[in-house]
């Protein structure tokens, strides 16, 4: 009885083609990622905002790490001051001495906010949500 090749992977879906990723959603058009942009947006020069706080403000509770991935896969023409927002404590979440945290320290000092070791000072952080 002569053997029938099969697909090792037959039960698996077909891969995506170049096209089929082209044409998928972009995650520009998330809501999530747009609420948390728009927050970014309204955060007042001189001030910071931890990621935790640019979440809930959006609508988000206990979504820190949406909102650094709002921020991380932002488009590329959209200028939102992400400098203004940090980690947990006033942390700037980027490695220390990597370009990136030298650029946030830069901008973050240019709007007289204090950074020493790698955070802000706690008189920067921003206590309480806009809508107030």
């Amino acid at each position: 009885m002569p053997r029938t090749k099969t697909r090792r992977n037959a039960l698996l879906p077909p891969r995506r083609t170049t096209r089929a990723r082209r044409n998928a959603s972009s995650i520009e058009d998330h809501p999530a990622l747009h609420a948390i942009w728009d927050v970014v947006a309204q955060i007042p020069r001189g001030s910071v905002w931890t990621y935790g706080d640019v979440a809930r403000e959006a609508g988000l509770p206990g979504r820190a790490r949406q909102a650094g991935y709002a921020l991380k896969h932002m488009p590329a023409g959209m200028h939102l001051p992400w400098h203004r927002v940090v980690g947990a404590g006033g942390r700037i979440v980027f490695p220390p001495g990597s370009s990136a945290q030298r650029e946030q320290t830069r901008r973050l000092k240019s709007e007289g906010i204090t950074v020493e070791s790698g955070r802000v000072a706690r008189s920067a952080l921003l206590s309480r949500p806009l809508a107030d």
